[in-house]
């Protein structure tokens, strides 16, 4: 995997931890120029001392300030969305708040980062654009989580529509669609039940190779979309079989 991404300015969002981190740092590994933000300076902090790793506070959910940041930044030719929110609750449960917020960071922000970043892939014919969807989308229907699942299902449908638009432009545009992923949002939603052996059990049963994925083995597939030359338009399942 080492420098196929030589040369790449590769911007992520939510970097701050968990997928987001993992990806920045594997870009960097591969040989790309990351900008790593995320709204959470703190966490953003622990990877201002890697190589090749730029850091930046970024509210993806703020039109001008995703415009700002971009017409700054210049060139990039990798865009990994990877900012998102999980709501629990049915159709019945969800409030008008929490879908509102749903949209807003699950889809409308990957709309401004992608028109921010679009022009100028578009003036190089090249750029590879990545969406973090989930198995719990258009993939698969998923219990209690109606607001999640239909944002996480929008981005799909906006990745294969930037891909139909776009793909004799020379950009490729995908989606990652994880299962349950090991990270300190999916800690902070299994100790919200009150039995954490309990909730951990259920997550890791959801999968039938028995356990949860890593964020690393995510960034490695975002790792091979964003040099993958000959795809797009594809909902990528990584997910422990569990959409088998």
């Amino acid at each position: 995997m080492s420098n196929t991404l030589e040369g790449r300015i590769a911007v992520v969002t939510a970097a701050g931890q968990g997928i987001g981190r993992a990806s920045a740092l594997a870009f960097a590994k591969a040989g790309a120029t990351v900008w790593a933000t995320d709204i959470n300076e703190e966490t953003l902090a622990s990877l201002s001392g890697e190589a090749a790793i730029h850091t930046a506070r970024l509210d993806v959910t703020d039109k001008d300030a995703v415009s700002a940041f971009f017409a700054a930044t210049g060139r990039v030719d990798i865009l990994f969305n990877c900012a998102g929110v999980v709501h629990g609750g049915t159709v019945l449960d969800v409030t008008e708040k929490d879908l509102n917020f749903a949209f807003d960071l699950n889809v409308r922000a990957m709309i401004h980062t992608i028109q921010a970043a679009l022009p100028g892939m578009l003036e190089h014919n090249d750029g590879a654009i990545i969406n973090m969807s989930s198995v719990a989308s258009s993939v698969k229907g998923v219990p209690n989580r109606c607001a999640y699942s239909l944002t996480k299902a929008a981005v799909i449908g906006l990745t294969k529509s930037v891909a139909a638009d776009y793909v004799t432009r020379g950009i490729r545009c995908n989606a990652i669609c994880p299962g349950t992923v090991e990270s300190p949002s999916l800690e902070g939603r299994m100790r919200a039940q009150g039995n954490y052996e309990e909730a951990r059990a259920a997550f890791i049963a959801r999968q039938p190779m028995g356990r949860l994925g890593t964020a690393e083995e995510i960034a490695d597939l975002a790792v091979h979309l964003a040099g993958a030359t000959y795809t797009t338009g594809q909902a990528y399942a990584i997910d422990g079989g569990w959409s088998i």
